[in-house]
């Protein structure tokens, strides 16, 4: 583990120098990982897990995501089981359904969780929130936790490209006394770029908080306030879109992601600097107490609450489509699809 200053703040990380991979097939030697679920984290894991040479198995009901598991090279009877079998043969089993999935099919998960395995999950969820999902690991088990910072796909894609996705690790409980040496592992198996320590409950109160703020939620509004202005003031569909969008993410965000916002605004025009620096406290004012107010409701187990309840319902997926549906079919949406369409790579 290397002590890194991050900001002028000193971080306990692991990176694949000191823990290369060779070491990691070491430490899981004679182990069986069996990754449950083949929906969003599933794939891209226990794809990279078997090409970088582990023992993995995957657990998974059968219908459309077993039949898309076996297209994936997946095996019946060899590589790919029922979720019950899988976690029988399992040493180390990764918890990757949903957060009500996993709340649904514990009981089934637990009573294979035997003394010495290891019960692995990318979200604190279902720990942190125990009195709320019941989720409660026996004694005998190490609770071990990987949370890529990003999409299977984007685990999965960047592993292709020879690159890592950089993860956070937690240890929850240490029943074996190798809690640590095996969540290490797994994390570079996976395709992590360096690792990051963390706690459960951490990860999911920063988890929440990104994914209703500044990864998907706050900016879909953002995006869509400043196309409404936009185009209520007489700009077209196409000139709101590439302002708002096609700008940011295919000329600038590649450059934000490479070289730092402070980078980004040392090289823009001085008309752009001075603007930018006017408007971002403004913006930061107006936002800062919607993040606190969002902060509050994670930590309390509101947010937590009111997924459980959501996704639990009978009618879950029909509401949740209707309402992916309008996302989909707004105009500013409808007029992105067009916008890649007329992207060079595309024609």
């Amino acid at each position: 583990m290397a002590t890194i200053n991050f900001g002028g703040v000193d971080e306990n990380v692991v990176t694949r120098e000191e823990f290369p991979l060779e070491k990691a097939r070491e430490v899981m030697k004679g182990e069986t990982i069996a990754v449950i679920g083949y929906g969003v984290q599933g794939p891209g894991q226990s794809l990279n897990l078997r090409d970088n040479g582990f023992n993995v198995i995957v657990g998974q009901r059968k219908g459309k995501t077993w039949e898309k598991a076996v297209s994936d090279g997946w095996t019946p009877g060899e590589t790919l089981f029922e979720i019950e079998e899988a976690c029988r043969r399992a040493t180390v089993v990764q918890y990757l359904l949903s957060d009500a999935a996993q709340i649904e099919l514990w009981p089934t998960v637990k009573k294979h969780l035997t003394a010495g395995k290891a019960l692995y999950f990318s979200h604190g969820f279902a720990i942190t929130y125990k009195e709320r999902t019941s989720i409660v690991p026996p004694a005998g088990v190490d609770v071990i936790l990987v949370a890529p910072k990003g999409s299977g796909t984007s685990l999965r894609r960047m592993f292709l490209q020879g690159r890592g996705l950089n993860s956070s690790y937690a240890i929850w409980q240490d029943a074996t006394g190798r809690a640590k040496e095996r969540v290490v592992a797994l994390g570079i198996g996976v395709g992590s770029g360096y690792l990051f320590e963390t706690t459960f409950q951490k990860e999911v109160y920063s988890d929440l908080t990104g994914e209703r703020g500044t990864l998907m939620g706050a900016i879909q509004g953002l995006l869509l306030a400043q196309y409404e202005v936009l185009r209520e003031n007489g700009h077209s569909p196409s000139e709101a879109f590439n302002e708002t969008v096609e700008e940011l993410t295919q000329s600038l965000m590649p450059l934000f992601a490479e070289n730092g916002m402070d980078w980004m605004y040392a090289n823009c025009s001085t008309t752009a600097q001075r603007g930018a620096l006017d408007w971002m406290t403004p913006f930061h004012d107006a936002t800062r107490p919607v993040f606190e107010k969002l902060y509050r409701e994670v930590a309390c187990g509101n947010e937590a609450q009111r997924s459980i309840d959501s996704n639990s319902r009978p009618d879950y997926r029909e509401k949740l489509n209707r309402e992916l549906a309008a996302l989909r079919d707004s105009e500013m949406w409808r007029t992105g699809a067009v916008v890649r369409k007329l992207r060079p790579e595309n024609s």
